[in-house]
């Protein structure tokens, strides 16, 4: 599993190192090793789709050191970050003290692939630049999809396989998908609202690139 959202610093991986960032160890040790991994800005999508919303309850899985938790709950929103590395959610949960909206903001240490909401439900699940090895993105958008209230939104966003990602391991870009690849995880009550791939500028050392995200956004109907 890896979360990226693109403004992070690219570097090449082999196979046997890419296999670590599927792990929590191996997200830990990348977020021990430097001050920020990333940019801290939230990401595009997520304001295009929450910036009209009422505030309510949200859940970011994969939140990493917290960019969108952030955005979040300065708009308003009550927040759970969940990541699966410890590392990252001590850096998140930092991030929030330093800007102040600490006290808007839970934390969850949880595992995309085998989250379980139990009796939590959330107005808006978000989730970005998370990808499962091996197809499992239609797995953990069906799990993240118990996680969403009646009326509720559920985000999932992530990279579109592009040859813009040549820098990165065989596996990861195995890992990509696009938005109607994970249809078949959405349960019955869901209706699909944005299903779509979109362009976006991303920042490397050679200079601006663009990629494809991949954009699926559906809404649970009311009981």
């Amino acid at each position: 599993m890896t979360e990226n959202d693109g403004h992070g610093r690219g570097a090449g991986h082999d196979e046997q190192a890419a296999d670590t960032m599927f792990e929590p160890a191996g997200w830990d040790e990348r977020y021990a090793g430097q001050e920020r991994f990333w940019s801290g800005e939230p990401n595009p999508q997520l304001v295009a789709a929450a910036a009209r919303l009422t505030p309510g309850t949200a859940l970011d899985v994969g939140c990493g050191e917290g960019g969108d938790v952030v955005w979040l709950a300065g708009q308003g929103w009550r927040v759970t970050g969940a990541d699966f590395s410890a590392e990252g959610l001590g850096r998140a949960a930092r991030h929030t003290e330093e800007v102040g909206v600490a006290d808007r903001v839970d934390w969850w240490q949880a595992d995309a692939r085998t989250f379980d909401a139990g009796d939590r439900s959330y107005d808006l699940v978000t989730s970005h630049y998370l990808h499962a090895p091996d197809g499992g993105m239609v797995e953990v958008t069906r799990r993240l999809a118990t996680a969403v209230a009646p009326g509720g939104l559920l985000l999932v966003v992530g990279h579109a396989p592009s040859p813009v990602f040549t820098q990165l391991s065989a596996s990861h870009r195995k890992a990509m998908f696009l938005a109607a690849d994970l249809l078949p995880g959405l349960p019955d009550d869901f209706e699909p609202v944005v299903v779509e791939q979109l362009v976006r500028t991303l920042q490397r050392d050679g200079g601006p690139v663009e990629a494809e995200d991949s954009v699926l956004l559906a809404r649970r109907t009311e009981r």
